[in-house]
């Protein structure tokens, strides 16, 4: 009985919270300043006021990155977390800031290759209340198949060698899928420039605290025309959502990258 009554005060709080989400993203599409949500001044008065002042009132503010580019990282590193509560908070505030709707659908299908199956049904979850309450439609988002971007045929050879050299006598399943479904089919998906694709990656890597492959796909996203001063404020953001220890672990990787690269 008291686990019954526990579910049931949680469910009407989250159905209480769901709607100040609305209100804080239209807040900020009304040019009024980004705040926390009433509940954390309520229970964590010092939290809201470091969400007020150095988050929403610094954080967000900072020219490396634009508000398009912030609300993609933000996603990417709630996606990858599986942190849904301010999903439909930072969705609202992505399609007002840049994103498409498409945009955020390819996010979630592309996260879910690399968070994890079930994350990216959740957001999937969280997106579908969003668009709906927005009137967005089905057309304005990417069907399973359709036509795929072009293939740079020396650079996917050249990582496919290196995949079958370093794990494809042992792991042939997984040589199969990464040189196939991975890189030939689920990374020429236009419903994300490849700057923006490998930008998530990027930062669904720092977020989990899987860097083995950051170096790669860093690589890979500066090559599409990400910067390095973009590069640096995405991981400098990243400290906030994903915390200090994710974003300061992926800082000499980074930083080796940057040097070499010419």
């Amino acid at each position: 009985m008291k686990l019954a009554t526990a579910m049931l005060i949680a469910l009407a709080a989250a159905a209480t919270v769901a709607p100040a989400q609305g209100t804080r993203a239209k807040n900020r599409a009304g040019g009024k300043p980004m705040s926390p949500p009433a509940a954390v001044s309520v229970a964590a008065p010092a939290l809201a006021g470091y969400t007020r002042e150095a988050l929403f009132g610094d954080l967000w503010k900072r020219p490396g990155l634009t508000p398009r580019d912030r609300c993609i990282v933000t996603l990417a590193a709630l996606i990858t977390r599986n942190q849904t509560v301010e999903l439909p908070y930072y969705m609202n505030l992505a399609l007002e800031d840049g994103v498409k709707p498409g945009e955020i659908s390819g996010m979630i299908t592309h996260l879910a290759f690399y968070a994890g199956w079930e994350n990216a049904i959740a957001a999937a979850a969280a997106a579908r209340e969003v668009f709906a309450r927005r009137g967005i439609p089905a057309d304005q988002l990417p069907p399973a198949g359709g036509p795929r971007l072009e293939l740079e045929e020396a650079a996917e050879t050249e990582r496919a060698k290196i995949t079958e050299q370093s794990i494809g006598p042992l792991f042939p399943g997984m040589v199969a899928y990464t040189n196939g479904l991975l890189f030939r089919d689920l990374w020429l998906r236009p419903d994300l420039a490849p700057r923006d694709r490998s930008l998530v990656t990027v930062c669904c890597l720092i977020a989990s605290g899987q860097l083995l492959p950051l170096a790669h796909h860093l690589n890979r996203a500066m090559d599409h025309g990400l910067t390095q001063t973009q590069a640096a404020e995405a991981v400098t953001h990243l400290a906030f959502y994903a915390g200090w220890p994710f974003a300061v672990s992926a800082l000499p990787i980074m930083k080796d990258v940057f040097a070499k690269r010419p």
